[in-house]
């Protein structure tokens, strides 16, 4: 079990994707994606697998929820400065977490 205040230190925001294509240097099938998270927190990259439910194209415009406190984490031959949240469909592949409404960038999770 963790305390609320623990919870408290991971740092969970939307952002909108404003590119994606597929990462040609992952040695997995992987989306690259640039999000925007708003004038506080900027533009973070980041390299995900969703290649089983997602096309690149579908994804733009898109908003996503993400853990941006993590330190940057090398992902094949990238950095990738966020972690992109999903729950696992029936065959284990992820569904992204997004939100139903749209929301400002850079919103925090509560």
């Amino acid at each position: 079990m963790i305390s609320y205040s623990d919870f408290e230190k991971v740092d969970i925001r939307v952002g909108t994707v404003i590119e994606a294509k597929i990462n040609e240097k992952s040695n997995k099938p992987s989306i690259y994606l640039v999000i925007d998270f708003g004038n506080d927190i900027g533009l973070k990259k980041t390299s995900a697998q969703l290649t089983k439910n997602y096309l690149p194209e579908e994804l733009i415009g898109k908003q996503v929820a993400a853990v941006t406190n993590f330190p940057p984490k090398q992902i094949g031959k990238m950095i990738s400065e966020v972690l992109v949240l999903g729950f696992p469909d029936d065959n284990n592949d992820p569904i992204l977490v997004m939100p139903t409404t749209t929301i400002s960038n850079g919103g925090k999770l509560f």
